[in-house]
């Protein structure tokens, strides 16, 4: 009886702060929400990268709830000395346990002040290629063309090659294409050429596209093709481009060779068609 008695009186005692602390913590969260609205905003208004919004929001979303979990210790009678000390130890078992989550952190950092990408780009970093969808405090989000996401390291982002396609208006593209050696290889590099300036995707001016012969391949004569187009239609551009001039090349005659193999039977011997 005295126990149960001893621990009744202790709940009795722990019970009103206990309830104050949850309530301060549910509209502490609540209020949190609204001011990452309210920094959000703010740095709309301001015309900040889609990026930089979404890494600060990030960062600020964790130290606050940091500081309302001390505040909710503090109500509940934890003296603020042993508060301050147990993140100190935890902050050092944490740094030491999790030292590569920490260079993810500064590797945020360093993406978002050095700017090497931004929300929207397309790159391609450690062998991922998709749309920068945003970059947390701990990941640099990809989205693939196959509709994957991509989560990648902000300390494997920053130890990496990133290759950006976003940053210049247009790509260069070089693409081959082969005809036999029995048509005329005039011909067919003024057919490739009227189809480029056919295409309204093709960039005319100041580099105009350039087509020439390229090489003497054991069956086929291969032409050469390099021009620029819109970022935005690098993928569609190579496809299409390929089905345009094969198209063409029928209309005009012009033979898309395959390999071939002569075959020379020496006389006395039979072959089968088996």
């Amino acid at each position: 009886m005295f126990f149960t008695k001893f621990f009744t009186d202790k709940i009795k005692e722990f019970l009103p702060e206990l309830i104050a602390a949850v309530v301060v913590f549910i509209v502490g969260r609540f209020l949190i929400k609204l001011l990452l609205k309210a920094i959000d905003k703010a740095l709309e208004k301001k015309n900040s990268d889609k990026t930089v919004r979404r890494f600060i929001q990030s960062s600020c979303r964790v130290i606050m709830l940091i500081f309302l979990t001390v505040i909710c210790l503090s109500i509940i009678g934890v003296p603020m000395t042993s508060i301050i000390a147990a993140l100190s130890a935890a902050g050092l078992a944490i740094g030491l346990a999790l030292k590569d989550s920490l260079s993810n952190v500064a590797g945020g950092f360093i993406i978002l002040f050095t700017k090497p990408l931004k929300y929207g780009d397309y790159v391609k970093i450690n062998n991922e290629e998709g749309i920068v969808e945003g970059i947390t405090i701990l990941y640099t989000i990809l989205r693939t063309f196959d509709k994957k996401v991509v989560y990648i390291p902000n300390g494997v982002a920053i130890k990496s090659s990133i290759v950006n396609m976003s940053k210049d208006k247009c790509r260069y593209m070089i693409q081959c294409f082969q005809i036999s050696y029995e048509d005329d290889f005039h011909k067919a590099i003024q057919i490739i050429k009227g189809v480029l300036m056919n295409l309204d995707y093709v960039v005319k001016e100041p580099d105009a596209p350039r087509v020439a012969g390229n090489a003497h391949n054991t069956n086929s004569f291969e032409i050469i093709v390099k021009y620029w187009v819109p970022v935005d239609k690098y993928l569609f551009a190579k496809s299409d481009l390929l089905e345009q001039i094969t198209d063409a090349f029928r209309v005009n005659g012009i033979t898309i060779p395959v390999n071939q193999v002569d075959l020379n039977v020496p006389k006395g011997i039979t072959v089968s068609s088996r």
